[in-house]
Formats: C-alpha cells, structure tokens, sequence
C-alpha cells in the first residue's frame, strides 16, 4: 500500500546550519535527538511536502492538486509556549499574566452525516421492499443510480466481509463491490458464517427494550429505593435532633444503635474478586479510549482495561451514545466501566442498572475529572471536597453492586494543598476495592510533573487496599520506578496514547525501536476493529477517521528509539523538527493536522471535499 523512501539524499541538506541559528544545540524542554537527524521547521514540511506529490516534485498532475486541496486544514491554533517564555508572554499584552484558556472551544464539529450526499433507503437495503413513505422520500431508490453517485471504493476487499462471511452494509459499504455481483446482489459466504454463529464479540449493548422502559421511567431500582430511605431517615432523625424535638422509643428492644453499617454492608464473600495485584491498566481515556484502541492496547499487553467516563444521567436516560461507553470486546478479559455523577441517588440508580444489565468486572467513579462541565456541578474533583456526599455515593453503589467499586482521584483540586492523604483511610472505611490516584491537582493540569513521592505516602495510607500510581509513565524505567515506590500496579494514560506498545515494552523490560511500517500495522489494525465497531459505510469510515486523527495528535510526540540521544524519551520533552530514517518516519513525527489526514488517507482513502478536523485538545498542529 504505501513504498518507503529513503531520506539519506536530504539529510545532509536538511542538517546543515540555518543563518543565525544552531539545530544541534539543545534547547530546555526538548528531547535530545542525535544531530544528523534534526532539521529546521521548514525544511522538514519542504521535504514532506514534496515527497508527498511523488517524484515529480512541483510538477505535480492536476489529481495530485485536486487531493491537496481537499485536505486544507482548518487555521491552526498558536504554538504552545515553553513554560521558559511566560515572562515574556506576560509583557506581551495578556492581562495579569493569565493564561488565555479555552482556544478550541469552537473547534468543527462536523457530523459523519453530513459526509453521505444522499443516502440509499432502508426499503432497499432491507429485502428490497415497497418504502411507505413514496414520492416524500429522500432517499434513493434507484440502486444503479445509487452506485453511480457512490464515492469510489477504498479497497478491494471488505474486511468484515473476509472475517465474519458476510458484511451487514451490503451495498452502502465503502468496499462493496468485493462481496457485491454486477446485478447489485450482495454475496456471503456460508462456511465463515457458520464459523461465527452463536458468538457474541461485544457485551453490553443497550437493548431497545430497556432503552424504552428507561425513557418511561419504568425501570424498578429496588436495592437504591432501600439504600435511599436509610438516608431519609437518618437526614429527618438529624433534623428532629436538631429541632429539639423529642424521639420515640423503639418497639423492639435494640442493643446500641441502628448505623448506617448495620443496615447497607455488604460482606466481601458476597462479592466478586478480582486480582488488581501488579497489573497494567489502560486509563479510561475520553475519545480516544474506545473500544477499537483498547483492543489494539490488549493486543500488546494491558492487564486490565476500563470504558471511558459515562454520565450516570445520560445512562439513567437511556442515551444511546452514552450506553456504547460501556460495549465490552471479549479480548478484554479484566474490564470495568467508570461512571460520573455528583448526587447519591442517581449514582446508586446508575450503578444498580450496570450491575443488573451489563457484563463488567468492576465499577469505578471517576473523581479526578478536571473539566469544568464536571466539577462546576461538583462531580469529578469536585467530589473531593464533598466528603459527606462522596461517602453517601460510595456506600450506597457498594449496597447494589456484586461486582468491586473502585475510584480514581488525583491529589487535590488546589496546587499546593493535598488532600488524597486524608481521603484515603475514610475511602477504606467505605468499603472502597481499589484506589486509583493520579498524581497532580485538578489545577495542574499537566503543568507540572507528577508527585511519585506523594503517591508513595498515599499507597501506605491505602494498604491492604490495593493502590495504583499514574503519571508520566512512557518507559519500562519509568514503570520500574514506579513499581519501587510500592504501588499495587500502574495506570498508564497518555503513554499509551503516544505509544501503545508500551506494554509489551515494561513486560519485556526493554525500549522497542519500533519501525515506522509496524506502526502505520498499528493503525491498520485500528481501522478494521473500526469497521466492526463503527461500521463499513461512509459514516463509519469518517468515524474511524476522525477517532485516528484524535490518537495521531498523541502518537505524533512519539520519538523512534534509533535517533533518540538519550534512551528513553521523557514524556514531558517535545520532539524537536528531524528527519526520519525514511519517509514514513519523517511523515508520522509531523505535528501538522494535514499530515495526519495524510496517514488516514493511506487506510481510509480520500477525505470528503468538505472534510473538517482540529483536535480536542490543544496540541501543536502547525505548519
């Protein structure tokens, strides 16, 4: 699919020494990258550019014009600052040296849809029968007309087509005319089909008959409704004492007093174990911690894997989108769902509808969330602070679980003011499984690095309950000095994201000079767990793609281990501009939103003419 070209004929040129400036001087806060392979800003987007069109160089055909324009990128953001430049970014006219936040707020937000002209009517696809909606139809019904206007197929053969026998898409796949025959009949075969009947690959989809009792409100929280009265009345029996107001004495004589314990305690034998001992967990990674990613993560090694962070309103309301947050791959084989929310009752509701209608191996509540959509309403960090009603949501989602809770924190909310250390024994109090602590304050962010000397404090607090450490982790040393400290296992997040290999690299102590051809393997690999998950159709190819995009944001960072002058690259060093040891290494090392459409063109062919992307979050995507 795509020939590598070598970058020795350039590298002498694009190693020499611009005017007034040295590219073999280390700057502060760059890795330090081997000198013949670093080059300037524009030599490397010259040289990417150029080779990119082919050999023809500026004689690019008209196509080769054509293509480029299509993939014009949106106006990037500013390059992010070295922290070594906030004082002169001070004098340059920011009020009070604050930092200006929010600058992708109005970043695209383009809807797959959008991306199908005119789509083929469901009439069609389905046995082709009479459509009840007749001449109002927008849809087409003429399937050669259909295929006539159809974008061109991606490639020859249809990857769920090969693996499962038939393709659920059928004429609106992106590769149909692999399984399709030229009077349009779609073609299975039986062998593969009856290979893979019976068997169910993902877990936890949401039924339409749950979804419609959910939206009727008719769904019985048994257990909550009985947790939830033992805080009513113990909230009135403070507030008759408060009032002054004289109590009755019970019918029944009791010895001592009715605690909460003694009415919501579940005994661990009824719980289900799992072993968290010395384990790598994937993080639960908004967007780009989906299924797809996870299943390539498995491939290389993680222990255990979680979905990314679900609303408890969004799931009590039965929202489709929300519930796919929960879809479990059966190569996960150690996998929990984590859940946000702020209030006892619907938490408690929440995790009693996980508990009786999905497949998981444990529960966690995320309140290390930093955004401010969470922690404005006093979910995520914020539950931090609110001992009385995080303690209330713990108790009360251990009474309806069979399965272990755990939750995942940070340090605190404020910089300087730590405030794990104190949470922690009453979390083990509360009858928490397993202690997830990252280590930097909500306000942090990723300013600073993580405090592994903090995490270790906290990991005696928490014993026997198991604690694991997270936090700048991009190497089998780093992993090594983590596991010194006496953490029960390690978190990895944006490790995996920049390298997902990481895995296989801390399992095999060794730094895995990857080849650039293994990884776009990688992405590969992404793209057909995408067609499973997401679908074969043009909006199933633009999720893929926009998904890929989001990930190569992160990978982009990664620097080979064969150019590194220092083994290994730190996670918190940028990538200098250099060049690669061939073309494909040089193209995925660029930080510019129009080379990663590039790598997903070479999976998901062309983008569509009016294709949009910028990235969530604020990377460094200039030209």
């Amino acid at each position: 699919m795509f020939q590598e070209r070598s970058c020795e004929g350039v590298m002498d040129k694009a190693t020499e020494e611009p005017a007034g400036k040295r590219t073999d001087v280390p700057v502060k806060g760059e890795a330090a990258i081997k000198p013949e392979f670093l080059t300037t800003k524009e030599k490397f987007h010259g040289f990417v550019d150029s080779e990119w069109r082919g050999p023809k160089g500026d004689k690019a055909s008209e196509n080769d014009k054509v293509e480029e324009t299509k993939v014009a990128p949106p106006v990037e953001p500013d390059t992010k600052k070295l922290k070594l430049d906030s004082e002169e970014s001070n004098k340059s006219g920011k009020p009070d040296g604050k930092r200006i936040r929010g600058q992708n707020k109005s970043r695209p937000h383009t809807k797959p849809t959008t991306y199908d002209e005119k789509r083929l009517c469901l009439s069609v696809l389905q046995d082709n029968r009479e459509c009840p909606f007749g001449d109002k139809c927008h849809f087409h019904h003429d399937i050669a007309e259909y295929m006539a206007t159809k974008p061109a197929d991606i490639r020859e053969s249809c990857y769920l087509h090969d693996t499962f026998g038939k393709c659920a898409f059928g004429l609106t796949c992106r590769f149909a005319k692999a399984h399709t025959t030229p009077d349009f009949k779609t073609m299975e075969n039986a062998e593969l089909i009856k290979a893979c009947e019976g068997k169910t690959p993902v877990k936890n989809s949401l039924s339409k008959d749950l979804q419609n009792r959910l939206r009727k409100r008719s769904v019985s929280f048994k257990k909550s409704a009985e947790y939830l009265k033992t805080l009513s009345d113990n909230r009135d029996k403070r507030e008759e004492r408060g009032n002054g107001e004289m109590t009755k004495d019970p019918p029944v004589k009791t010895i001592g007093p009715l605690t909460d314990v003694d009415v919501i305690k579940l005994r661990p034998c009824e719980k289900k174990q799992v072993d968290f001992q010395d384990k790598l967990y994937l993080a639960p990674l908004t967007t780009c911690g989906n299924l797809p990613f996870r299943r390539v993560c498995k491939r290389f090694g993680a222990d255990i894997t979680c979905g990314e962070m679900a609303m408890c309103t969004n799931l009590l309301q039965g929202q489709q989108s929300e519930w796919a947050l929960l879809k479990r791959h059966e190569s996960e084989d150690v996998f929990g769902v984590q859940v946000e929310g702020c209030f006892p009752d619907t938490m408690t509701r929440c995790a009693e509808l996980i508990n009786n209608n999905t497949d998981v191996d444990f529960v966690d509540i995320n309140s290390g969330c930093p955004i401010d959509l969470v922690y404005k309403k006093g979910g995520g960090c914020g539950l931090m602070t609110r001992t009385r009603k995080f303690e209330q949501i713990i108790k009360g989602m251990n009474y309806v679980l069979d399965v272990p809770l755990t939750v995942k924190i940070r340090t605190g909310v404020q910089e300087k003011s730590n405030i794990a250390h104190k949470l922690i024994p009453e979390m083990k109090k509360w009858g928490v499984s397993m202690i997830t602590l990252h280590g930097r304050s909500r306000e942090q962010r990723y300013t600073k690095l993580a405090d592994w000397d903090y995490i270790t404090t906290c990991s005696k607090l928490a014993s026997p309950v198991p604690l694991f450490g997270n936090g700048d982790i991009l190497s089998y040393e780093d992993a090594m000095k983590a596991r010194e400290t006496g953490v029960s296992g390690i978190m990895i997040a944006r490790g995996a994201l920049i390298k997902p290999w990481i895995f296989t690299e801390i399992k095999e102590s060794r730094h895995w000079d990857i080849s650039s051809n293994e990884r776009l393997d990688i992405l590969r690999d992404f793209t057909n767990f995408g067609l499973e998950h997401w679908g074969s159709d043009t909006r199933g190819v633009e999720k893929i793609r926009t998904f890929m995009l989001e990930w190569l944001s992160f990978m982009c960072r990664y620097i080979p281990v064969g150019l590194l002058e220092r083994v290994p690259q730190k996670i918190n060093e940028r990538p200098p501009y250099y060049m690669g040891r061939n073309y494909l290494e040089s193209l995925m090392a660029s930080q510019h939103v129009g080379d990663w459409v590039r790598i997903s063109e070479m999976l998901l062919g062309p983008v569509p003419t009016n294709f949009n992307f910028l990235p969530k979050h604020k990377a460094n995507a200039y030209k």
